[in-house]
């Protein structure tokens, strides 16, 4: 279980691809700390399990099913990516509660600078519609964010997240350009709500 809270940022420094699943190694740019086999860690909002460590490089396997939903079998060496180790039992809850299981991908289609932040507005499936609420929680590419605004217009939903000056500086969501995409996690309870409702009407 991870809060959304990047740590540091990493450098994917090798990609091999392994019959239809790939290998990738990243270099922190900081200690994560005790990081060790076995352990997950939110690579890009995609929950990993560790499966290599020299110093500061770790690996990880993905598999097809991963590659499938999120982009990362799209990534090039050189590329930086949000990093965030499992919160551990004794932790504090500095964001929300994410999972590391992304339910899809977004756009960028506006960015507008708003004071010293950034208003960035993503379009969506509409599939995603349901869970995504003003003042809500959403986490992209695994940084936990507020919700300002949502649009539901015509087959593509559209929601609106301001990003904060230290957000912008110690993640990837500062590199962002219009077209580029991030991985999208909805809100745990939103989903278990939805299946309340299903289930209930049946």
């Amino acid at each position: 279980m991870f809060t959304g809270i990047v740590v540091t940022t990493g450098i994917l420094f090798e990609r091999r691809s392994i019959e239809d699943d790939l290998s990738i190694a990243v270099e922190a740019e900081i200690d994560i700390g005790t990081a060790c086999p076995g352990e997950s860690v939110s690579v890009g909002g995609v929950c990993l399990t560790i499966i290599r460590v020299e110093g500061s490089r770790l690996w990880f396997d993905v598999s097809s099913e991963t590659l499938g939903c999120t982009r990362l079998g799209e990534l090039v060496k050189g590329n930086k990516i949000n990093l965030e180790p499992a919160m551990p039992a004794s932790g504090r809850y500095g964001g929300h509660l994410v999972s590391g299981h992304i339910d899809g991908l977004g756009s960028l289609e506006k960015r507008k600078e708003s004071a010293r932040s950034v208003t960035m507005v993503f379009s969506c499936s509409n599939a995603l519609s349901p869970y995504v609420a003003k003042k809500g929680s959403i986490c992209l590419d695994g940084v936990s964010l507020t919700v300002n605004q949502v649009i539901d217009d015509g087959d593509r939903f559209r929601f609106e997240v301001n990003i904060i000056p230290h957000t912008l500086l110690e993640t990837t969501l500062g590199n962002l350009e219009i077209g580029h995409q991030v991985h999208i996690e909805v809100d745990q309870l939103a989903r278990y709500v939805e299946r309340i409702m299903t289930c209930n009407k049946g």
